[in-house]
């Protein structure tokens, strides 16, 4: 009865922020592609001017509501990720990595480029006023500047033991992907940060990687660590030494990590869309949410003897989902999202559905509502 009444509640507080007349003005598709630069990665949105920003892999592209292009950045020979886009500033804020593993070489591959990048990962800060037409490089005008991230590339370097053995990768780090702007873990508002989660690894044999790993910075005074996009071999590690804050949420292993994380205002949780893992003692959700008004805990972390402890935050239990009684993980089997996501507000989003022929890859941004089911949260607007 509890859990009933629970959900009773949760339903009415959805349509009290979910008016009808909300969604009438965003169109329930935006079509996107075919491009040959990727498939996408993540998206971000200026509700001021009513511009769209899509991740491709190698380009970000800037669209209209109607999917009309406005602009392109192109030639990008790292892996652009997830988006975000900062209200104060109007500027895009991307993960960008450029590193030695599959990912990373076949993008190199597929662009013919024969530069020797080392192995790094950035913020890259697009200014949105400058995408005024297709097809820029990175190089040009000052498009694009980048902040090097230090512990990244320290943990993706490192090797660790474990009980089962010596790894590559601390905390399993593949490097990053979902980034997203909102405040410190635990408070309902104030300054926002930049939050930044790991990719980590999908590997069943090692059990140190169990964990989403979450860095926020302040990025007011970034600044003095911005320096223009250059791929070459020299290129820049100017950036902090180490994030503001540093948080773990047990989700299980996932392929990967946090493909788009984003924070939602109105519900006060962080979604973190994922490629589900494969260890078979957790359930393998594809769609998790941490629950932003719930201040971390300092504790010991499971599976990682390397570091004494961390700041656990939890995931969410006030919108209805899975719950996975034997590894107290909670989440959907949702099915998308991980190639894109954002809260356009009141209850509504753009979820990502890419495909793939001849001509390249592309996606469809369907509207969706906040429905609260825990058999998958969102609901398609038609």
């Amino acid at each position: 009865m509890k859990r009933i009444f629970a959900i009773l509640i949760f339903t009415a507080m959805i349509f009290a922020v979910a008016q009808p007349s909300s969604a009438q003005t965003l169109p329930a598709n935006i079509e996107s592609g075919p491009f040959k630069s990727g498939h996408i990665q993540g998206i971000a949105y200026d509700k001021k001017n009513q511009h769209l920003y899509l991740s491709y892999t190698t380009m970000l592209i800037k669209t209209d509501l109607q999917g009309n292009i406005l602009g392109s950045v192109v030639g990008l020979v790292g892996h652009l990720g997830d988006l975000s886009f900062n209200e104060k500033e109007g500027r895009v804020y991307g993960s960008l990595e450029y590193k030695d593993d599959s990912i990373g070489k076949s993008i190199m591959l597929r662009e013919k480029s024969t530069t020797k990048i080392p192995n790094a990962f950035y913020i890259a800060i697009f200014d949105c006023a400058k995408i005024d037409r297709e097809g820029i490089l990175p190089s040009e005008e000052g498009v694009v500047t980048t902040v090097h991230l230090k512990r990244v590339l320290d943990d993706y370097s490192a090797s660790v033991t474990t009980p089962e053995g010596k790894f590559r990768h601390r905390l399993g780090c593949s490097g990053i992907d979902g980034v997203s702007f909102g405040p410190k873990f635990g408070k309902k508002g104030g300054k926002q940060y930049l939050t930044v989660a790991y990719g980590v690894y999908s590997d069943t044999k090692r059990n140190d990687n169990n964990y989403q790993v979450l860095h926020q910075y302040d990025v007011t005074d970034w600044k003095k660590y911005e320096r223009p996009l250059a791929q070459a071999s020299d290129m820049h590690q100017v950036g902090p030494d180490a994030p503001d804050g540093e948080y773990y949420a047990y989700t299980g292993n996932t392929s990967y990590g946090v493909q788009n994380l984003e924070y939602d205002k109105e519900q006060k949780v962080w979604w973190m869309a994922v490629y589900p893992g494969r260890k078979r003692n957790y359930p393998n959700y594809s769609l998790f949410a941490v629950d932003g008004k719930i201040k971390p805990v300092t504790q010991p972390l499971e599976g990682i003897p390397y570091i004494a402890e961390g700041a656990v935050i939890p995931l969410q239990q006030r919108i209805p989902s899975l719950v996975d009684e034997a590894s107290g993980t909670r989440g959907w089997m949702f099915g998308a999202g991980s190639t894109g996501f954002y809260p356009i507000g009141k209850g509504y989003y753009y979820i990502s559905f890419n495909y793939a022929t001849q001509e390249g890859e592309g996606s469809n941004l369907r509207l969706h509502r906040l429905t609260g089911s825990e058999n998958g949260p969102f609901e398609r607007v038609k």
